[in-house]
């Protein structure tokens, strides 16, 4: 079972990234609070994995935190989530974010994620509020840089991530548009996050 891995990062996109470890490429899949982390290409990378084991595959997801993962690990206990799922809540809410509102069974905020309906929110604020509120890890989130890209590269990648955050091609390209004339530093990680609060 692979619980963590240290290699260079071969390839990265909002959705999955490539890390080569000796000569063999890693596929992990990734939340964008992760994604917004991650060093340049060919740089050396560390991430905490979570092997997830199906029946024609072994699936990686990697973060950036402990805290990430641990809150990955919670969800997928609730009966209905699975990884995918889980790794979008991340995407859509910061990690200490997350935990506080899971903490204070806030399900109103929860539904707020793209993905998540009424009744999948109440379930995670009941089935976790209390291992949340005694939950005592490294909360510290790392520094989310992420240097600026091509205009057209950028703007593909924002759209990919909110795709697959579950928003519609056309509410995701309005967003993003409105997003570009708002944000100053032009990265990435701005972009999206604008494109968030713009759709929220």
């Amino acid at each position: 079972m692979i619980s963590h891995l240290s290699g260079t990062l071969f390839e990265k996109s909002t959705q999955s990234i490539i890390i080569e470890v000796n000569g063999v490429g890693y596929e992990i899949f990734v939340p964008l609070s992760t994604f917004y982390a991650l060093p340049e290409h060919h740089e050396p990378v560390s991430l905490h994995i979570h092997t997830h084991v199906r029946e024609d595959a072994l699936v990686l997801f990697g973060f950036s935190t402990k805290l990430e993962k641990s809150l990955f690990l919670m969800l997928v206990s609730v009966s209905g989530i699975g990884p995918k799922l889980s790794a979008n809540i991340l995407s859509g809410m910061g990690a200490e974010e997350l935990l506080r509102a899971i903490a204070a069974g806030d399900a109103p905020r929860l539904q707020a994620i793209p993905g998540i309906g009424k009744k999948t929110a109440e379930r995670i604020a009941l089935e976790l509020k209390d291992r949340a509120a005694r939950f005592s890890g490294d909360s510290e989130m790392p520094p989310m840089q992420t240097p600026g890209t091509q205009t057209e590269r950028r703007m593909e990648d924002t759209l990919s991530a909110l795709i697959n955050l579950g928003y519609s091609a056309k509410m995701a390209r309005a967003a993003i548009t409105k997003a570009e004339n708002r944000v100053t530093d032009k990265t990435l990680e701005a972009l999206i996050k604008e494109s968030l609060k713009i759709l929220a």
